[in-house]
């Protein structure tokens, strides 16, 4: 390989690239658009729970509970309806989720120490939103038993019974709960996929499609110097996009990195680089942009967002699927950026996951340069 070569084929690239519209585009534009619209609109919280109460029973304890409900933060109470037929148009027409029915004299059950009946209705259209909602329920509803319980006791004149256990929850590496405290830096991930896999998949079917690839045969090149000298733009254009996703996750959602900076750059780099060559061994594969254009979408961009445990946990995937993420370079490079951004881990906890994907750049760097080498470079 030949440093001279090398800047040759880099400052040839560098010009395609800011003279191509559409690639900058994509190398700039839609990265800072998926941060925005994945930060802002996916969002993994239950809260502002859209609900409907009708009250039969319209006593003094059966506006104290329906008023509980309305000071969660879990729960809006969007009406008050007459019947249980105006809730369930409600349920029927998407305008709420959740609906809660209170039957006559169900105040009356309660002061007589009689079990009082409740009816609750849940939209399961959604299975893992119903059932974190269902569990908000069932958790308020005892809480309110707790409190009919002492407030019995107190007017009986007995003492309240302890529980025997009282477990006591502490949250760890993401105290508050938020969702984009690690969606804003999964699509970090999806990011250097974009930028680097489907970008590069273009590079060498280009010169293919534009018949320049005989005449960069001819010319003192080897594969080594092609290879190189073509990732280099992409390389720090995917540098630069990693940079100001961390500086707009900090910025716009308050997303700070725990661990160290340096660690999250190695990181990044690597993955980076795996990413170049994929892209590039699926362009010398295709020889066409279109085809390598599709390759690196169900190859590169799919699986990262998909399979990385980014926002589907790999534990609930079928057992063939959980051995192919295994092959997914963005599962290790997630869980550095978990490692990082919430659990302050360092690189004695995190470097199976950098050798790993330096295992990955070798292979995929070996197969690019063994095809241009049988393609007569």
């Amino acid at each position: 390989m030949r440093l001279r070569n090398i800047q040759a084929v880099t400052r040839k690239e560098f010009y395609h690239l800011i003279r191509d519209f559409r690639s900058l585009y994509l190398a700039f534009a839609l990265p800072l658009l998926l941060i925005l619209l994945f930060g802002y609109a996916l969002s993994l919280d239950v809260d502002n729970v859209e609900t409907v109460v009708v009250d039969h029973d319209n006593t003094d304890l059966s506006r104290d509970f329906i008023q509980h409900i309305g000071a969660s933060p879990y729960f809006h109470i969007g009406a008050h309806l007459p019947n249980t037929k105006a809730a369930t148009e409600y349920l029927d027409r998407g305008r709420a989720i959740l609906a809660i029915i209170i039957p006559p004299n169900w105040t009356r059950d309660i002061r007589s120490d009689r079990a009082a009946q409740l009816q609750v209705l849940l939209d399961g259209s959604d299975p893992s939103f119903a059932n974190i909602t269902r569990g908000y329920v069932n958790a308020f509803i005892s809480q309110y038993n707790q409190k009919l319980l002492v407030a019995f006791l107190d007017r009986q004149g007995m003492e309240q019974i302890k529980p025997p256990i009282n477990g006591r929850v502490r949250v760890w590496f993401n105290e508050e709960l938020e969702s984009r405290n690690f969606i804003v830096p999964g699509m970090i991930a999806v990011i250097i996929m974009i930028v680097g896999a489907m970008l590069t998949s273009l590079v060498i079917a280009r010169e293919y499609e534009n018949g320049t690839m005989e005449t960069i045969k001819s010319l003192p090149l080897s594969a080594g110097d092609l290879l190189i000298g073509k990732a280099i733009p992409y390389f720090f254009v995917g540098l630069t996009d990693v940079l100001i996703s961390i500086l707009m996750g900090q910025v716009l959602f308050g997303v700070v990195m725990k661990s160290s900076f340096w660690l999250m750059i190695l990181a990044s780099s690597i993955y980076l680089s795996v990413a170049l060559t994929l892209g590039m061994l699926i362009s010398c594969v295709t020889k066409t942009q279109l085809l390598a254009n599709q390759g690196a979408i169900l190859l590169t961009y799919l699986p990262s967002l998909l399979l990385s445990n980014f926002v589907f946990p790999v534990i609930n995937m079928p057992k063939v699927l959980q051995l192919v993420t295994y092959v997914v370079p963005a599962t290790y490079y997630v869980n550095i950026l978990s490692g990082l951004y919430l659990r302050n881990l360092g690189l004695a906890h995190l470097w199976p996951s950098y050798l790993v994907m330096i295992f990955m750049f070798a292979v995929l760097a070996v197969l690019n340069y063994v095809l241009l080498k049988k393609e007569g470079l």
